[in-house]
């Protein structure tokens, strides 16, 4: 996958950069460590032979926290499978910016400027869980209602690697191989990526 940048930042108009600053002295008000500053936006994904390649562009960080109105800021999600095929879930603790308090398959994270976002799956990986990935692969490129954009990758830990979560997880736990088998926490929205991911 590769990526190019353009050198000016997006500019949002007057009522998306209200909401960003609502949104931001929101978690100042919890108590949220989380802070204001760049990010990356997509402007046009193409499919080639090669791949896929991305055009982003600097965008404020807290206009992804904009209901409907993300301006289509992308995020990494490393979705993570141990040797024998269970998924790394953790539940994000309540400080956090983007769905505080509900549990999350892997890592996952803004893409930084100047940053390839397939670069950014294994670093948020080794940032959130202490754990390098034996094989990581692109697997999706995913556009929600709010406009944030989500590109998706698997990574696969080789056998008897052990995780270390970072604070922005308060629990993890380890879910079968068979997502029919997940506990109750398990959302249906995690159940929609595992499929999606399955035969990844």
């Amino acid at each position: 996958m590769t990526a190019a940048w353009r050198e000016d930042p997006y500019e949002p108009g007057t009522a998306a950069s209200e909401a960003a600053d609502a949104a931001v002295a929101e978690l100042e008000a919890r108590g949220s460590p989380s802070h204001d500053g760049q990010a990356a936006r997509l402007v046009e994904h193409r499919e080639h032979a090669g791949g896929l390649a991305l055009e982003l562009q600097p965008v404020r960080w807290s206009l992804r926290l904009v209901a409907e109105e993300a301006a289509q800021s992308i995020s990494a999600l490393c979705v993570v499978r141990s040797a024998d095929g269970r998924w790394l879930a953790g539940r994000r603790a309540a400080w956090l910016a983007a769905w505080p308090g509900r549990w999350a398959l892997g890592a996952g994270g803004a893409v930084e400027v100047g940053e390839n976002p397939a670069e950014t799956l294994g670093r948020e990986l080794e940032e959130e869980w202490s754990v390098t990935a034996e094989r990581l692969s692109v697997e999706a490129l995913i556009s929600v209602p709010s406009e944030l954009v989500l590109l998706v990758g698997m990574a696969w830990l080789p056998d008897g690697a052990e995780v270390l979560r970072d604070p922005e997880h308060d629990e993890h736990d380890w879910w079968p191989a068979d997502p029919a088998q997940w506990p109750e926490q398990a959302d249906a929205p995690l159940r929609a990526m595992a499929g999606l991911l399955a035969g990844a």
